[in-house]
């Protein structure tokens, strides 16, 4: 029989497409895009439907290891990761500008493929009181992404509205002094380059929203719609124990396009906040409407419904409460300052974000790590009742070690959640049972992170583990990174980011 060339050729070439669209399918199915955000859109769930990440490296040999940025001294915030870019906040420890001299609130900017620097955004400390804005604490809040817009809050308590591009397409306004922004009163001005950031707008919420900065701002801003939700990092004066501002808002509203002060809650929090508002907000649908979860600091969980529409010019609206949650019903709620240093007995706070699954939430609170009592829990709430539900609305409490920053992961019937105690625990997610714990060594302010089926943590003495996401304890690695980790692993686009206080490392495997 005479063999039929163009046959052969076409079976060839459909061979081919079949293997480019598996493969092709199977990048898909691994990488899960951008994570324009700290944690889970809405929810706060720490957890990534990413694949095929390391589970080991070595910055030593280069093992997985795409890239290396260097950052500051002192980094806290966790990197995010959209429209190519990565970004990160630090302190001014090693200058990427030698003109700026002194200690500084950085944001950078870097190349997502390459780890290459491409700009960033330089801001004075506030000097009136180190307690307004920590030394070398540099600029501790996470970027939000959303389109050609990147939210954030400088060390200064300012809400900014930033162009992704920076300077290097031109400053686009409407705010357009960047060069007097930058610049500390009483210095000379360091002019402006294509590798500095570009405000759009700003939003000072000391000025505008009545608050008293504590420590310098923590915030993840959450999006709705037209609108930027956020804790505002009110908080005690120098002596821990006076609130300056007891009319502040925890929680406060901002239109994302204009930079306009829309609402505030009307809950009072103020007076009972022991140390500072350090919960950023999340979001979920509960009986088929969407609700605001957010963490106060005076220990209390609250639920409010959105914004659906704006007040009139210069009106600050009201937010609605549907929902509180005392975690810590029986300590008490008046005169809280007398228990400042107290590691037996007082009130609790929050640092991490409500994370909403299924119905409930799951948040970590307890006695303050610099201030207050050890005492610690991981909470279980049902997020579908209304009222005071401190009563009614627990679902299981769990007792953690020592003290609590993390935010909770929660993944296949498990959850996860590291505490101060140096420990790593996972739980049932239905009943808080405990299936294992791990000590690791060292205190964890980071929030463990689960993706492609591993658990990723670091510590403040270094060392970033790797575990098995299972209801059995599988240690997967232990790296030792030497400087401390304050924040939280991120994947994204087929990387691992690990930050620790001075570098940033983008992990593949090779």
């Amino acid at each position: 029989m005479p063999i039929n060339e163009g046959s052969i050729i076409r079976s060839r070439l459909n061979s081919v497409l079949k293997k480019l669209i598996i493969l092709v399918s199977g990048l898909i199915s691994v990488f899960a895009g951008d994570q324009p955000q700290w944690g889970q859109a809405w929810s706060r769930n720490m957890v990534s439907e990413e694949r095929g990440l390391p589970a080991e490296f070595n910055p030593a040999t280069g093992e997985n290891v795409k890239w290396r940025a260097k950052l500051g001294t002192e980094s806290h915030s966790t990197p995010v990761v959209a429209g190519g870019h990565v970004y990160i906040g630090t302190n001014n420890g090693e200058p990427r500008n030698p003109e700026h001299k002194g200690d500084r609130g950085v944001l950078m900017c870097f190349d997502e493929r390459d780890g290459s620097f491409l700009w960033q955004l330089v801001v004075p400390k506030l000097s009136e009181d180190p307690y307004y804005d920590w030394p070398n604490s540099g600029w501790s809040s996470e970027v939000t992404v959303e389109g050609d817009r990147v939210y954030t809050v400088s060390n200064r308590g300012e809400v900014l509205c930033l162009d992704p591009q920076g300077l290097a397409n031109g400053n686009q306004g409407p705010f357009k002094d960047e060069l007097s922004h930058q610049t500390p009163k009483g210095t000379n001005q360091v002019a402006l380059t294509s590798r500095d950031g570009d405000i759009i707008w700003a939003f000072d919420m000391r000025a505008k929203a009545g608050i008293w900065s504590h420590d310098g701002a923590h915030s993840s801003i959450l999006i709705h719609g037209d609108y930027l939700y956020l804790n505002t990092g009110t908080g005690v004066d120098n002596t821990h124990r006076k609130i300056r501002t007891p009319d502040a808002p925890s929680l406060i509203v901002i239109d994302k396009k204009s930079g306009r002060y829309i609402a505030r809650d009307e809950e009072h929090i103020a007076p009972n906040i022991f140390h500072c508002t350090w919960s950023s907000p999340s979001m979920g649908e509960v009986n088929g409407r969407p609700l605001i979860f957010f963490g106060g600091g005076n220990g209390i969980v609250y639920a409010f419904e959105p914004v659906t529409e704006a007040p009139h010019e210069g009106a600050v609206a009201k937010l609605k409460k549907v929902w509180q949650f005392d975690i810590d019903p029986t300590a008490p709620k008046t005169e809280v300052h007398r228990y400042t240093t107290n590691k037996r007995e007082g009130p609790s706070d929050i640092f991490g974000m409500p994370v909403f699954v299924d119905g409930r939430i799951y948040i970590a609170g307890g006695g303050d790590i610099w201030w207050g009592k050890n005492e610690a829990w991981l909470k279980c709430i049902d997020a579908t009742k209304t009222g005071d539900i401190t009563s009614t609305g627990e679902i299981w409490s769990y007792p953690l070690n020592r003290h609590v920053m993390s935010t909770a992961a929660v993944y296949k019937g498990m959850v996860f959640i590291a505490d101060i105690g140096k420990t790593i625990h996972c739980l049932d997610a239905k009943t808080g049972k405990p299936y294992w714990t791990h000590e690791l060594g060292g205190e964890i302010w980071a929030s463990p992170y689960i993706a492609d089926g591993k658990v990723y943590i670091g510590t403040r003495r270094g060392d970033f583990w790797t575990f098995a996401a299972e209801k059995e304890k599988k240690i997967l690695s232990s790296v030792e990174l030497k400087d401390p980790i304050s924040a939280t692993a991120v994947a994204a686009n087929g990387r691992l980011y690990v930050s620790t206080m001075t570098d940033l490392y983008a992990l593949k495997v090779k």
